[in-house]
């Protein structure tokens, strides 16, 4: 019995130093961590988040530069934690281990991340905001949502469209609604023989009377093109595209100049071509049974 105690003795005095330090060590660790951690937070988060909105940054990317700061405060406090517990070892293979990872995510999520980086541009340029009519590429839609990898859009059918950031910072967009006035154009042909001027007037007075239609500009309709089988005017009205709509103005102003034109006799011509010449037909063998045989 004093054998077995005398060497369990032995044990704990040569264990006990070891678990010690290792115990000493962790706790240090943990308390270096978490204070520089809740200075970090406290001090450095705060700074960059009232230096971005003092700069009138969106909300969007405020959040994301704050998510990013704790990001990297939390990876600093690590590191400077486990170099001053001592952790030398552990801190190179975690160095090493992160630059690894760092390249294999790089490689793997670069559409991603070029997502996320015309994101920021996007709602840093300010080029549409929130409820805007925009057309790009051959698409068009009212913004609903833009967020740092994709905006959300309506389409003019009120289906939902979703958009890479990307596409939309790789593309020349139109923002229909941006300035305070737009121009609402239709073309319409007439005869030749026609009265231009009664024609241009009507097309004129008809567009003065639309709701919505601006007085200044005025509406004009100037002589666009000599066709092949119509004179074309571009009848031009101007309207506030935040208070009605381009579409909605568009229809009316076509609709009004055809009644117009209905009612006083203007002629819209449509394209037509005439055929001249002859066709002989030879060597035509007789159909058997048919008339004559």
């Amino acid at each position: 019995m004093a054998l077995i105690q005398q060497a369990v003795s032995i044990g704990l005095q040569r264990y006990i130093p070891g678990l010690t330090n290792a115990i000493v060590t962790t706790l240090l660790f943990v308390v270096v961590f978490l204070v520089v951690y809740r200075l970090g937070r406290s001090v450095v988060t705060r700074a960059v988040e009232s230096s971005l909105k003092r700069r009138d940054f969106d909300e969007t990317l405020v959040g994301f530069a704050v998510s990013m700061t704790v990001g990297v405060m939390t990876v600093f406090a690590a590191a400077l934690a486990a170099a001053i517990a001592g952790f030398g070892s552990v801190l190179a293979a975690f160095a090493t281990l992160g630059g690894a990872l760092t390249l294999a995510i790089g490689f793997a999520a670069q559409d991603l991340i070029a997502n996320f980086v015309a994101g920021v541009f996007v709602i840093k340029d300010k080029t549409f905001t929130v409820g805007d009519w925009i057309e790009w590429n051959g698409n068009d839609g009212v913004v609903r949502e833009i967020h740092l990898r994709v905006t959300k859009l309506d389409t003019l059918d009120n289906q939902l469209m979703t958009v890479p950031n990307s596409d939309l910072a790789n593309a020349a967009v139109i923002n229909n609604v941006a300035n305070d006035r737009r121009r609402v154009s239709i073309e319409f042909g007439v005869e030749y023989d026609e009265d231009i001027t009664r024609a241009r007037n009507a097309i004129v007075e008809e567009g003065a009377r639309i709701d919505g239609v601006l007085d200044v500009p005025k509406p004009t309709a100037p002589l666009a093109e000599l066709g092949d089988s119509a004179v074309v005017l571009s009848g031009r009205v101007w309207i506030d595209p935040a208070e009605n709509s381009y579409s909605a103005v568009r229809s009316q102003f076509a609709e009004a100049v055809k009644r117009r034109f209905d009612a006083e006799g203007i002629d819209i011509p449509y394209p037509n071509a005439e055929l001249s010449g002859s066709l002989d037909v030879t060597n035509v063998a007789p159909v058997e049974g048919s008339i004559g045989d």
